[in-house]
């Protein structure tokens, strides 16, 4: 399948068209670099902590000499319910260090997602912050877990700010609590294993990760990635932005979860081959602290979604012109459309650029942005990345190409694109599929491409929600609210939010005699559910809309929604 490039007449003049060969290296050999020739130079800043490249090496070290002492082996999964702290990257890099492979999740699932979650990768171990540390404890026996790996938060404090979170906020927030036997605290495997480092050969084909996608049938699994992917993805995102950032001088502010493909295998790996040490703001729905962190670290390069930068627009100490945002040179926004007001006015408030873009975590951040320095189009998701090809093709087929400016399905190909979907063949074979001898990565997305080679998304080929950047999967709502004893259908689709982008919405028949009501909907989903997935609306009806043979039209449902509103 041959592809045409007028994207490449787009590209801001330093920016290579091919950064062809890749160098067969892991993200384990740019740190190792680091720490051997800059090791007192910051890699991490935390709340007013500082982790150097050499501590961060040498600590990555000793946790996987840990893991391997507990038996990790190559292939291994090992995962992390860890926000964004210093502690998520050391255990990262150590899991990498014994071979293993992570497994990234979002601290705020129910017990229901995370004993799916870890049983079908099999993980072997669990490494969490101490508020998650009793979720995962009640889920381990239906599990692969043979231990919780307990760490805290004030671990990498400051002194001063250790102390207080100790007398004020350790017992009242849950974070005190009294591992199990045979559950180590992380800290002490750090002790216990200092000075020493596994002996495993890690390849650039290994597996690195598997992160979660609902993919384009709307059904959670498991995305893998290898350790190539990270060092791509890192090359073509410095190359795209080095005109914005100088390295070790400017810091990149990341407020997204590292558990996501966009801070994880996006922004982690630019920050190590540029280098540039990275901020992390382990709460972004905290603006007051977000706002803190940007006074305290003066951030070059910010990375959000459109919400966030709305969130941040809209803080009255922002409104009242009490921050300081004018540090910040880039901002990346993504996940969702970045609406035009937002962005003029947070560019008016910084004098940043604000460039968006798009990837999925099928893509291992195989991107399409808008330029640095060149034209940037409203509306676009911009243009592709180095060695990134992108073809539009018929969405009923998905192999003939359309001609510009015509919808059809988006599909990629890269040096990075997911290795496979875990232990799911048919999945795999359904998302990458060879065309003309190539093999190419099958979005779902429908988007078209107009004469300058910018692209715009459409829609969704599937019925796949974004909310605030993350994934929705409809069915996985309506299993949960189906379970409801009062419930005799349900049908969930994502409709317009002002703030959000999306938001899920469910419509509900209840069995004739019964009762419920909106709040005990929604109340039910939150025990079961992560917060952004509970609907944002509930909407009882006497029917739904279905096909032929019963299948509830949740496109029906969204349109009747928009034709209300």
């Amino acid at each position: 399948m041959s592809v045409d490039r007028p994207w490449l007449e787009r590209y801001d003049q330093d920016v290579r068209r091919s950064l062809e060969p890749y160098p067969e290296k892991t993200l384990l050999d740019y740190l190792k670099a680091l720490a051997a020739e800059h090791g007192d130079k910051p890699a991490l800043l935390f709340k007013g902590a500082t982790v150097s490249y050499a501590r961060l090496e040498a600590e990555s070290d000793a946790f996987g000499a840990a893991l391997a002492a507990m038996g990790v082996h190559k292939g291994d999964r090992v995962a992390l319910v860890l926000p964004n702290c210093p502690q998520f990257l050391i255990a990262e890099f150590g899991v990498w260090k014994a071979g293993g492979i992570v497994v990234a999740l979002n601290p705020t699932y129910s017990e229901r997602e995370l004993e799916q979650a870890l049983d079908s990768t099999r993980a072997s171990l669990a490494v969490v912050l101490t508020p998650f540390y009793e979720r995962v404890k009640r889920v381990q026996g239906r599990t692969g877990v043979r231990h919780v790996i307990p760490t805290s938060i004030k671990d990498y404090l400051p002194a001063p700010l250790r102390l207080l979170f100790t007398l004020l906020k350790e017992k009242k927030e849950g974070h005190r609590i009294t591992p199990q036997s045979g559950d180590p605290w992380m800290w002490a495997m750090l002790r216990s294993h200092r000075g020493q480092r596994p002996s495993v050969v890690v390849s650039p084909d290994d597996r690195a990760v598997i992160l979660s996608s609902g993919g384009t049938t709307g059904t959670p699994k498991g995305v893998v990635g290898l350790h190539r992917h990270y060092v791509a993805a890192g090359l073509q995102l410095y190359e795209w932005t080095k005109s914005a950032k100088q390295p070790w001088v400017d810091n990149i502010m990341l407020p997204l979860p590292l558990f996501h493909v966009y801070a994880n295998i996006g922004v982690q790996p630019m920050a190590f081959v540029g280098p540039n040490p990275v901020s992390l703001v382990p709460n972004p729905r905290d603006i007051d602290d977000l706002l803190a962190t940007i006074k305290r670290v003066k951030p070059a390069f910010f990375n959000g979604v459109p919400t966030l930068y709305a969130a941040i627009l809209n803080h009255p100490d922002v409104r009242a012109g009490k921050v300081d945002l004018s540090s910040i040179k880039l901002c990346f926004s993504g996940a969702s459309a970045l609406m035009a007001e937002t962005k003029k006015r947070f560019e008016a408030a910084t004098g940043a650029r604000i460039v968006e873009g798009y990837s999925l975590t099928e893509g291992m951040m195989a991107c399409c942005v808008n330029p640095v320095q060149g034209t940037g189009k409203i509306g676009s998701i911009g243009i592709p990345l180095p060695d990134v090809q992108v073809r539009i093709v018929d969405a009923d087929t998905g192999t003939m190409p359309v001609p510009a400016g015509e919808v059809g399905e988006m599909i990629l190909r890269a040096p990075q694109y997911m290795a496979e979907y875990w232990n799911n063949p048919l999945e795999t074979a359904e998302a990458l599929r060879t065309h003309d001898g190539e093999t190419w990565l099958h979005t779902g997305d429908l988007a078209y491409m107009d004469e300058d080679g910018y692209f715009f998304i459409v829609d969704r080929k599937k019925d796949l929600i974004k909310t605030s950047g993350f994934q929705v999967w409809p069915r996985e709502i309506e299993e949960v609210i189906s379970a409801l004893p009062s419930v005799l259908e349900v049908g969930v689709a994502g409709v317009p939010d002002a703030m959000k982008g999306e938001v899920a919405k469910a419509w509900v028949v209840l069995k004739p005699g019964t009762t419920a009501t909106e709040d005990e909907v929604r109340a039910y989903c939150r025990e079961r559910l992560a917060p952004y997935k509970v609907p944002g609306r509930v909407e009882f009806r006497t029917e739904l809309p279905k096909t032929m043979v019963g299948k509830i039209l949740r496109r029906a449902l969204a349109a009747s929604e928009r034709a209300a509103s």
